[in-house]
């Protein structure tokens, strides 16, 4: 079954890292990407673009409502995505708790509905 993890965190937060600290965190997450090729779990990974750079819409009555940014004002922000292949649950949570991000923000593991998805 394949597994979407996303990624949370204080987006203004890697700006204030030192040089050594962002050096440090792309070391640990360049590892856990090529951990997660070698054990067969990975399926693909995308980073996302600042959230000023989002745009939100709905469609009400009819009624195209567009606003410049995120869907909601939050403390973390949506950073990023892996897909992953998991046998179950429990191993999809093993395989995010080793996500770096896990250490410094937030990840949420939810299964995909690929049926949905090509119907």
């Amino acid at each position: 079954m394949q597994y979407i993890l996303l990624l949370y965190a204080q987006e203004a937060g890697y700006p204030t890292l030192s040089d050594e600290e962002k050096a440090m965190w792309w070391s640990k997450i360049n590892a856990y990407n090529e951990g997660l090729v070698q054990s067969g779990h990975f399926k693909y990974t995308a980073g996302l673009f600042p959230t000023h750079t989002a745009t939100t819409l709905k469609v009400r009555n009819g009624k195209l409502q567009k606003v410049d940014g995120p869907y909601a004002e939050t403390k973390e922000q949506l950073l990023g995505i892996y897909i992953i292949e998991a046998k179950d649950l429990d191993e999809a949570i093993g395989i995010a708790a080793k996500a770096p991000m896990a250490e410094f923000g937030t990840v949420e593991v939810r299964p995909l509905n690929l049926d949905r998805a090509n119907a």
